[in-house]
């Protein structure tokens, strides 16, 4: 997604890692970051909404329900912080 983003808006940008050799390690290196901070977005929203082992087992459908709402609320955050964000090169 970022490589697109940066294809049709920071053409310069993307050329630059291209020519350089450096995009893919580049992009590689977002995409750990993205999955590192997805993970932490989650626990954190997890804990805070006090989402439990004890209601996954006590109610596996409002278990997933909530996992999928914050699963998707993690998402977003991730697209808007890291792969539509401000430069990072």
């Amino acid at each position: 997604m970022h490589r697109e983003y940066l294809k049709e808006h920071k053409p310069i940008q993307y050329n630059c890692l291209l020519l350089s050799g450096e995009l893919w390690t580049y992009l590689a290196d977002l995409n750990e970051q993205a999955q590192d901070r997805l993970e932490r977005i989650i626990e954190q929203i997890k804990s805070s909404e006090g989402i439990t082992e004890a209601l996954k087992a006590g109610d596996p459908m409002a278990w997933v329900s909530a996992m999928n709402n914050i699963r998707a609320r993690a998402e977003e955050i991730i697209l808007q912080e890291l792969i539509y964000g401000e430069d990072r090169a």
